[in-house]
């Protein structure tokens, strides 16, 4: 995927003065051997200068994982650890930092080389705390060397949204369309999560778009849609168009990017824009976003926020979609009922006009937009990318700020089901476990808009985890509930 960071981990051992400095050598030596079997060296990078056990070392381990191009952080306890100077190391580090700590390994240790990181683990958290410092603590943070690998591992999805969100500009085209003040943006939080965001007129865009009309790579970006859709391309009369209003976007990321080294995109697409441009914009977003540059409908924000989040966890393409319709229960009854473990209530249909990428779909056409071509002609409706989702595990996912300038969040792993949907669109069935109750006491009480991000695969748990590191409040990042498990808002009798 472009448009993402590359994470490497600098691992630094520390030690407390009164503990057998080789402990935390050769823990250190055992947990890097352990990752590099596993997982492979590119991700890792092991400070080799010393074992942190005073403010002069962590100076010198911040110096040397910094000259060593690491990008995020994991403070390994290989005993009990200097609670000072191993949380000045995570404060004076400017990425993502993580703390695990090591487990004894057998009964020989207990006599004489017991590492009690079990213990310093708690003082590093206290300390932390203190020092007002954000960190990644696995849930259960002491491991052996293979335990704490896969806790490194784990956290490489985790820091990648957290670099990721550091150097993010947002470039949206607007305003809103009328009647979409559901995708109201504040950006008080965007600033306060490190994004940068750029407000321009879809006028400037019109502008940009005519200014590109005869480039000379038009051809080669209409041939390469061409040859993506296949026997898709409904609409080949339009590929020219097409492949002047993404050169128009590819071209203004990099005369907008800035300082930042990573672009998301809010776009405009309807009501003046088909009557203008002369064609709506699906299938161009759908494009840039199988690259890893999301591109939301309906100059969603904070959906395009979501969408970024999600391509720097899965790495992999993500969508945004409406939580649009219910399941009729004819098809439900004949296609889902008796096959799945899923209630009627447990479904319902994700859909959006056509930004999903190709490779997302069981099969794709590009052709108008049904609703649109209701009231406008068809011409100018064409370029939007219809297909049945692919089925799979799927993650249902938003970040949000709410009119007061609050984060709120919510996750949900779930699937689209293998299920014809008979529609039209980009479109899947979804099925989430206890979704009925989730909608009403998450989505509907927490007031989120009608969009929700996709990310294929199931990454609760890391997405979980950056929305706590960014500073959701836990309370704040709503999930689907077991049943038995109440909602605080939900009626005790049903």
């Amino acid at each position: 995927m472009q448009n993402i960071p590359k994470v490497k981990v600098g691992i630094v051992a520390v030690s407390r003065d009164c503990f057998p400095e080789s402990l935390s050598v050769n823990r250190r030596k055992a947990l890097v051997a352990a990752y590099t079997e596993k997982y492979g060296e590119g991700d890792i990078y092991e400070c080799p200068v010393c074992i942190v056990e005073s403010e002069i070392h962590m100076k010198q381990a911040l110096a040397d994982i910094e000259a060593a191009g690491c990008n995020a952080l994991c403070v390994y306890l290989g005993n009990f650890g200097p609670e000072i100077s191993e949380t000045m190391l995570a404060q004076q580090f400017t990425g993502p930092k993580m703390f695990v700590a090591a487990a004894e390994e057998n009964i020989g240790v207990l006599s004489d080389d017991r590492g009690d990181a079990y213990c310093g683990m708690l003082n590093a958290s206290y300390n932390l705390k203190l020092r007002g410092v954000r960190a990644y603590i696995p849930e259960y943070p002491v491991g052996d060397a293979g335990e704490c690998a896969d806790m490194i591992h784990g956290f490489l999805p985790i820091a990648r949204a957290i670099i990721g969100l550091s150097d993010l500009k947002l470039i949206s085209f607007g305003p809103r369309p009328l009647n979409f003040l559901a995708c109201n943006a504040p950006i008080y939080q965007l600033y306060r999560l490190g994004v940068e965001i750029e407000e321009n007129s879809e006028l400037d865009l019109f502008e940009s778009f005519n200014a590109h009309a005869g480039d000379s790579r038009i051809p080669e970006v209409a041939a390469d849609m061409a040859k993506e859709l296949g026997d898709g391309n409904k609409k080949p009369e339009i590929l020219d168009k097409l492949a002047q209003y993404e050169l128009t976007l590819l071209d203004w990321i990099e005369a907008h990017r800035g300082s930042k080294k990573y672009v998301a995109i809010a776009g405009k697409c309807w009501p003046a824009f088909q009557t203008q441009f002369g064609f709506v914009p699906c299938y161009v977003n759908s494009r840039l976003t199988g690259r890893g540059i999301p591109v939301s409908c309906e100059v969603d924000i904070y959906g395009a926020l979501s969408e970024y989040i999600g391509t720097c966890v899965s790495e992999d393409a993500v969508t945004l979609l409406d939580i649009n319709n219910t399941v009729p229960k004819e098809l439900f009854n004949s296609d889902i009922a008796g096959k799945y473990s899923y209630t009627l209530k447990d479904t319902f249909m994700g859909f959006h006009c056509g930004n999903t990428c190709s490779s997302k779909l069981s099969a794709c056409s590009m052709k108008y937009q049904k609703i649109m071509a209701r009231s406008l002609p068809v011409e100018v409706t064409n370029g939007t990318l219809e297909g049945d989702i692919a089925p799979g595990d799927i993650t249902f996912f938003r970040i949000q700020s709410t009119a007061d300038a609050q984060l709120r969040a919510y996750i949900a792993n779930g699937e689209v089901l293998p299920v014809a949907t008979r529609s039209f669109g980009g479109i899947g069935i979804f099925a989430i476990p206890e979704m009925g109750r989730f909608y009403r006491h998450v989505l509907i009480e927490k007031n989120f808009p009608h969009h929700g991000a996709v990310a294929f695969g199931h990454h609760a748990k890391a997405l979980f985890e950056v929305f706590k590191y960014v500073g959701v409040p836990v309370d704040e990042i709503g999930y689907n509930r077991p049943a038995g498990d109440r909602y605080p808002t939900e009626n005790p009798w049903g």
